[in-house]
């Protein structure tokens, strides 16, 4: 009788389910057969939006749209760089329902320290423009950023201080020993190799080197498919069909390639052209020679921070950790998990990134001053929570952040380039953090 009863009960679950699935759109088959997830389809077409918005503005205003150029999205893709690295250490503090206020604060810190070392300390012991100068200068700041991270997850972990008064704390401490550093003054300029690191004509990878990149990038998204799907048929998990393998790796190629071209295709200025030109005792015409830009070292940094953290959350055990926590801390610690141990890791790494966009940022300027950094931390949290991580815990993703950070630099540029002032852009970035929480709630409430 009662087995009767379940077989009526799951053959109706199978035919509503069967109903469900005829019933289907086409672009909803799309989306579950290529499995791609509808928050990242939507901030994809939002970013676009930007972007098309921002240049026909423009068009309109000025007679002359600049934002869709070459010279303003190769721009874009260095200024996301800083922000991009620290998002993607953000997503891990946040899906462990923590915040860290002080990103903005750690950064300029090690900038202050970096430009200290590499001007005024090692110059007098190795001489200056000594080659190993940038490369202890890069190290002592990533050690600074992880040290003072540590200390953060240490006092939460362990003594039981709320992460939001303890990096409250950390971004008034570490903006004022900023501050009594230098005494409030400007440190320039840094070392000529370490400049390299902050972009800029000397400072990228060239037309050759780019599309080096770009086809190892494709041989990458291509490997990836393809041994994500033997892996999905050794253990029996069901296979995306054929023509979602085929498309997912032709989109993700396409879009490489498109960016390829796109940076190769911002040259030198003149200027730039006419120093090399004399330096190298080249006789062709300046107006005839066309150098590529080609990919900025910063923006090969936050590709590659995005495939380490990728590859740290989805593929080792201490990124089961992470979400582990995230999910349920108190069934994490009941499952063995060392979860102060894991915190303090956390935050150590987040002041690791920290220190790695400090690198960035003041090479990019050239310089360390008091003020860098400021207000950072509100753009890296907002790009982890456009990029989909909960402030509920246990979800977020790596690419999700940086594409969010993408999207907060393309408002900022944007803003710029239309002439709205500092004021405005500030209401913008703190209306669209509200919204981004407002929609994960609704998205969160839908699911459940």
């Amino acid at each position: 009788m009662d087995g009767g009863v379940q077989v009526s009960e799951t053959t109706s679950k199978t035919n509503t389910g069967a109903g469900r699935v005829e019933n289907e759109g086409p672009f909803t088959r799309f989306l579950r057969a290529t499995e791609v997830d509808v928050r990242l389809l939507g901030m994809i077409v939002a970013l676009l939006a930007i972007w098309v918005g921002f240049h026909l503005y423009g068009e309109i205003v000025n007679g002359r749209g600049a934002f869709l150029s070459a010279r303003n999205l190769w721009n874009l893709s260095v200024q996301t760089a800083s922000i991009g690295v620290m998002a993607t250490g953000m997503v891990l503090v946040i899906v462990t329902r923590h915040i860290d206020l002080s990103v903005g604060s750690i950064l300029g810190f090690c900038a202050m320290m970096m430009a200290i070392i590499q001007v005024w300390v090692l110059p007098e012991y190795l001489g200056l423009g000594h080659p190993l100068i940038w490369i202890i200068t890069v190290i002592c700041g990533l050690l600074i950023g992880a040290a003072i991270g540590a200390f953060h997850g240490y006092l939460i972990a362990y003594l039981n201080i709320p992460a939001f008064i303890v990096t409250l704390g950390g971004l008034l401490v570490w903006r004022g020993a900023a501050f009594l550093l230098a005494r409030g003054e400007t440190i320039s300029p840094v070392d000529t190799t370490f400049a390299l690191l902050g972009g800029g004509p000397y400072g990228a990878i060239g037309a050759t080197g780019s599309w080096i990149v770009g086809i190892l990038i494709c041989l990458g998204i291509v490997s990836l498919l393809v041994s994500g799907r033997r892996q999905r048929s050794r253990y029996n998990f069901p296979l995306r069909p054929m023509w979602a393998e085929i498309f997912l790796g032709a989109v993700g190629c396409g879009v490489t390639i498109g960016f390829v071209l796109l940076v190769n295709s911002y040259y030198w200025p003149r200027g730039i052209v006419r120093q090399y030109v004399e330096a190298n005792n080249i006789t062709t015409p300046v107006n005839e020679i066309f150098i590529s830009h080609g990919f900025a070292i910063p923006v090969l940094i936050l590709l590659a921070v995005g495939i380490v953290m990728t590859f740290l959350t989805a593929r080792t055990r201490f990124g089961r950790y992470v979400f582990a926590i995230g999910g349920n801390p108190e069934a994490a610690e009941l499952a063995g998990i060392n979860t102060r141990w894991v915190t303090v890791k956390i935050f150590a790494l987040m002041g690791l990134l920290c220190g790695l966009s400090a690198v960035i940022a003041s090479a990019r300027l050239n310089s360390a001053t008091n003020n860098l950094g400021t207000l950072d931390e509100l753009y890296v949290i907002a790009a982890a929570v456009i990029g989909g991580t909960s402030f509920a815990g246990g979800i977020g993703t790596i690419y999700g952040a940086i594409l969010g950070a993408v999207v907060m630099q393309s408002l900022q540029t944007g803003m710029v380039l239309i002439g709205f002032d500092a004021a405005i852009q500030q209401m913008v970035v703190g209306g669209v953090l509200v919204v981004a929480v407002w929609i994960d709630t609704m998205y969160r409430n839908r699911a459940k």
